[in-house]
C-alpha cells in the first residue's frame, strides 16, 4: 500500500439504552466486542401528584445527542453502521405529525389513567397487557383528553419518538413496545376493540419486528455527529427485552433472572404465556416468546437490613448447601403479584435469629425459593422449565447466593457476561442491519 493510501475504517454497531435516570450507549464490532461506551444522566421524572410521573421528551433527545456525541469521539477508527434503541416499556406521549410533543410524556409507572383503564376493562380480553392504568393504551386515552391537539396526533412510545427524531420518519413502533398499547403480537395486527377506543384524530403507529430497518439517519444529524449518511436506524425494543438479549438467551428454556431491587424472571418459550392477574405476559422474541413476571421481593428487602458491604462479608460464611431452617417470604410490605397474586400477602420474616449471618441466610434462601416458585408457576401456565438460568443485576455478583439458587432450581446458574441493555440492542443492530 502506498504511503498516501488510506485504509477503510472498520464498522461499529451502536445500541442506545434510554432509561428514566440516564442514557447509555455502547458500540460493538462485528464479533460483538465492546469498543466504547458513553453515559449521560437525566433529571428524575416529575411527580405532580401521587401516582403521577411525567417527563419532558426533549430531555431524552438532548441526552441521546450528548451520549452519541461522546461515543462518536471515542470511535476514532470506526464508522457507525447501524443504531438500535431500547427504552422503558409503556412510557408514552402524543406528538404532532412533525414530532412536536403535545404535552409531557407519561412514564412507565404513571397510574393516573384510572377512568380510562375502567373503559378498557369493559372490552379488552381478560389477559390483555393493555389493561391497567399504567398501560400505554390507558395513557393514550388520558393524554388525548388532557393535552389538546388542534390537528392529527400520533401515539408514540419513548423509543418510537427518539427513532423518529433520529430519522425524521415518525409513526413506527415495534412488537415489544406496542404490546401494552393493545397490539396483538400473535396475529400481528391492531385488534378491532383497540381501534374502537382510540380517540378521533389520534393515529396508532405502524408496528414492525424489533431490529427491522426503518430508515437511514437524518442527513443533518449525521453531519452534526460526524457520521456517514449511510447509518441505518432499526426498530427498537423494551429495556427488559434488550437486557435478555445481552444476557445471551437464545433457545426455549433459556431463563434470565434479574436480581435487582425486585426479582424479575424471564424465560424463552415456544408459545406465549399470559396471566394478567399475576402480571405475566409474553413479548414476541423472533420465532419464540419471552414470558415473565416480577415479584415484589428482591434486593430492596436485603438493603433494608444490610449494607452492600455487609451482604458481601456475611455471605462468605454461609454454606449454600445447608438449609437455613427459616421459612421466610421477604417483602418490604404487604402485597405480592408474582408468583402469588395476593395484594394482602404479609411479609414473613420471623423468627429473626440474633446472628446477622443467620438472618441474611434466611433472606437469601427465601428470595431463592420465590425464584424457584416463579419458574414453576410459569411452567404450570405453559412455559418450559428452565434448562439454564443466567443472572443479571446486582445480586448476580454474590457467589453464595448463586450456589444456593442453583441448588434449589436444579439447573445450571451462571452470571451473564453482558447484562447491559445497551449492549443487547447493539447486538440487535449487528444481527439485523445490512452490511
Amino acid at each position: 500500500m502506498s504511503p498516501n493510501a488510506r485504509s477503510t475504517p472498520g464498522l461499529a454497531w451502536i445500541g442506545i439504552d434510554l432509561g428514566t435516570s440516564g442514557c447509555r450507549a455502547v458500540a460493538i464490532d462485528e464479533t460483538g466486542r465492546e469498543l466504547a461506551s458513553a453515559r449521560v444522566s437525566l433529571a428524575e421524572p416529575l411527580s405532580p401528584a401521587p401516582g403521577y410521573y411525567e417527563q419532558d421528551p426533549e430531555l431524552w433527545w438532548h441526552a441521546v445527542l450528548d451520549t452519541l456525541t461522546q461515543l462518536g469521539a471515542a470511535l476514532t477508527d470506526r464508522e457507525p453502521a447501524a443504531v438500535c434503541l431500547d427504552a422503558t416499556s409503556a412510557t408514552l406521549l402524543l406528538a404532532t405529525p412533525d414530532g412536536d410533543p403535545c404535552g409531557p410524556a407519561l412514564m412507565y409507572n404513571d397510574r393516573r389513567a384510572v377512568a380510562e383503564s375502567a373503559l378498557i376493562d369493559r372490552v379488552a380480553p381478560p389477559e390483555s397487557p393493555a389493561r391497567g392504568p399504567s398501560s400505554s393504551l390507558a395513557k393514550l386515552m388520558h393524554s388525548s383528553g388532557r393535552y389538546r391537539h388542534t390537528g392529527p396526533a400520533r401515539a408514540l412510545h419513548q423509543a418510537d419518538w427518539i427513532i423518529g427524531r433520529l430519522t425524521g420518519h415518525l409513526g413506527v413502533s415495534d412488537w415489544n413496545n406496542a404490546l401494552k398499547l393493545g397490539y396483538d403480537a400473535e396475529r400481528l395486527r391492531w385488534p378491532d376493540w383497540v381501534q374502537a377506543l382510540i380517540p378521533e384524530g389520534v393515529g396508532l403507529p405502524q408496528v414492525v419486528a424489533p431490529g427491522h430497518p426503518i430508515a437511514l439517519i437524518d442527513p443533518m444529524l449525521a453531519d452534526r455527529l460526524g457520521w456517514p449518511s449511510t447509518v441505518q436506524v432499526l426498530a427498537g425494543t423494551t429495556d427488559s427485552t434488550a437486557a435478555v438479549i445481552a444476557a445471551g438467551a437464545v433457545k426455549p428454556g433459556d431463563a434470565v433472572t434479574c436480581l435487582g431491587s425486585t426479582l424479575v424472571l424471564k424465560i424463552l418459550s415456544e408459545r406465549p404465556v399470559t396471566a394478567s392477574a399475576c402480571g405475566i405476559y409474553s413479548h414476541r422474541f423472533g420465532d419464540a416468546w419471552l414470558a415473565g413476571g416480577a415479584s415484589n421481593s428482591g434486593g430492596a428487602v436485603l438493603r433494608r437490613y444490610f449494607s452492600d458491604a455487609e451482604i458481601v462479608s456475611l455471605s462468605l460464611g454461609i454454606d449454600p448447601e445447608h438449609p437455613s431452617g427459616l421459612d421466610y417470604y421477604p417483602l418490604l410490605g404487604p402485597g405480592e403479584r408474582f408468583p402469588r397474586n395476593d395484594p394482602d400477602l404479609a411479609p414473613r420474616l420471623s423468627p429473626r435469629p440474633s446472628e446477622p449471618q443467620a438472618f441474611l441466610h434466611g433472606l437469601l434462601e427465601g428470595i431463592a425459593r420465590i425464584e424457584a416458585e416463579g419458574y414453576a408457576r410459569l411452567a404450570e401456565l405453559g412455559a418450559p422449565p428452565p434448562r439454564r438460568v443466567t443472572s443479571i443485576g446486582g445480586g448476580a455478583a454474590n457467589p453464595t447466593w448463586t450456589a444456593m439458587r442453583e441448588h434449589l432450581l436444579g439447573v445450571p446458574v451462571m452470571n451473564a457476561e453482558h447484562q447491559d441493555a445497551a449492549y443487547g440492542v447493539a447486538l440487535l443492530a449487528l444481527r439485523h442491519s445490512a452490511r
